[in-house]
């Protein structure tokens, strides 16, 4: 297939090219560098069935210049502001970033007539479910960070589009997802921090809070196993792991990857690190299991795998 994969550069998304292209499909990649960056992608250059648009994706102009150009048939959407903290001090982050980019991509399909969509969600979108086993049917839909509001926006924005132009779109709602070419995140930051000042690590928090952590490898098989939707519409499935790692758990492999010993804990208390942050959450993967995809790793060797990665490369 020739397959647009836009925000390619990202972590995800340049991770999902490599699988992409080891299938044999050609890949355009469309990103600004926002989040991305030239080093995630800099190993496909001079690939011939690798080509790269430095360009912002909702610019319309530009973007229809590609559709037209390119003539695609599946359509990957990874663009987004994955830094929850960042847009938290500017909401506008959120919707230049990941709904408009939803919809300038959606836009350009209907008009290129382009049937086949994948979508990065989040489990953002489900807000505060402390103590519930979330599962793809929750009624009560009700973010509390500006990104999962985008995220959800887009989804609606999904299936409108899907119901009027028979797409055949696929979503996953996933989790935290760490491991190689990871730029931000609780792990990042710690041994960011502890490289700087080895003496105490500072948490946010309490360090109570507890996640599924998914590796971006298993995502990316995941991606691969179900992208060929067959009904058109929405396929939703939640993705994550059966395990969930606190905050503490991975201050304590981090501290432990280093060599370190003794380190002090200073907490900021709270029960979450910061405003929109779910403190504590957990998936019903029931769905993903029954139609034949498990995650490889658990969420403890997930950070275990990604603290060694990130102390090889910094």
């Amino acid at each position: 297939m020739k397959v647009l994969v836009a925000g390619g550069a990202g972590f995800i998304g340049s991770h999902l090219i490599d699988s992409l292209l080891a299938e044999g499909n050609d890949v355009v990649c469309i990103d600004n560098f926002f989040i991305g960056t030239k080093k995630n992608i800099e190993h496909l250059i001079g690939n011939p069935r690798f080509t790269f648009y430095e360009q912002n994706l909702c610019d319309r102009e530009k973007l229809d210049e590609v559709f037209e150009k390119e003539k695609f048939e599946y359509v990957f959407h990874l663009a987004a502001n994955s830094d929850i903290q960042a847009s938290a001090n500017d909401p506008a982050i959120e919707y230049e970033n990941t709904y408009s980019t939803t919809f300038e991509l959606l836009q350009a399909m209907r008009k290129y007539n382009v049937k086949k969509f994948f979508f990065a969600s989040t489990s953002a979108v489900y807000g505060e479910k402390e103590g519930k086993n979330v599962s793809e049917d929750e009624p009560n839909l009700r973010p509390i960070s500006y990104y999962g509001a985008a995220k959800l926006g887009s989804e609606a924005l999904i299936s409108a589009y899907s119901y009027m132009n028979d797409i055949k779109a696929l979503i996953f709602r996933f989790p935290n997802v760490i491991g190689p070419r990871l730029t931000h995140g609780v792990i990042f930051d710690f041994v960011k921090r502890l490289k700087a000042d080895p003496s105490h690590l500072r948490i946010l928090g309490d360090g109570t809070q507890c996640k599924p952590y998914i590796y971006v490898l298993d995502l990316v098989e995941a991606i691969m196993q179900f992208k060929d939707v067959k009904d058109t519409g929405i396929t939703l499935y939640n993705l994550g792991v059966s395990t969930q790692s606190s905050v503490k758990t991975i201050a304590d492999i981090v501290v432990d990857k280093m060599g370190l010993t003794g380190i002090p804990y200073e907490y900021t208390g709270g029960k979450g690190g910061w405003k929109g942050d779910v403190p504590k959450f957990q998936y019903d993967l029931s769905r993903i299991h029954e139609a034949g995809w498990k995650a490889k790793h658990e969420s403890d060797e997930s950070v275990a795998l990604t603290v060694e990665n990130v102390l090889k490369i910094n």
